[in-house]
């Protein structure tokens, strides 16, 4: 028996498919949804959103949102998600860089908005980067993987 779970970011669908499990960063702490759940809907947290099928797992980084879960559907509308198969470190170290400089350079009295914008995306490229070098494996080389990071 599966659940159909569709993780959907604001500019691409991330996955669809049909599954045995999914496991949220739900608001009030980690959900694990299986087939026939009641409804239910919540916000995400920052976090990992685990789906499994077929003994096999995939995993996603999710930058906050909100999940539907009905009994044969979970929707999943992501501010940001990506498969962490598909993080590139290059790029997430970069962010990381851009929103640390631009931090040191704003004040949250003076431009706010910005401030906000950019403490983000630094959360954002921490998260990424964390979640690469917690789950992902580099040629199943780990030394490889931490020299890149």
């Amino acid at each position: 028996m599966t659940i159909r779970c569709e993780i959907v970011s604001q500019d691409r669908t991330v996955f669809q498919g049909d599954v045995d499990i999914v496991v949220l960063p739900g608001a009030a702490g980690e959900m694990g949804i299986l087939p026939h759940h009641a409804p239910v809907l919540t916000t995400l947290k920052y976090g990992i959103i685990k789906v499994r099928r077929n003994n096999k797992e995939e995993l996603f980084a999710v930058a906050g949102g909100v999940a539907e879960v009905q009994p044969t559907i979970i929707t999943i509308l992501a501010d940001a998600a990506e498969n962490i198969e598909d993080i590139d470190i290059v790029r997430a170290k970069a962010a990381k860089k851009r929103a640390e400089d631009a931090l040191a350079n704003l004040s949250p009295e003076e431009d706010r908005d910005s401030y906000l914008v950019m403490e983000a995306a630094l959360r954002r490229s921490n998260l990424r980067l964390d979640v690469v070098r917690r789950y992902r494996r580099v040629s199943g080389n780990i030394t490889e993987l931490d020299e890149a990071l």
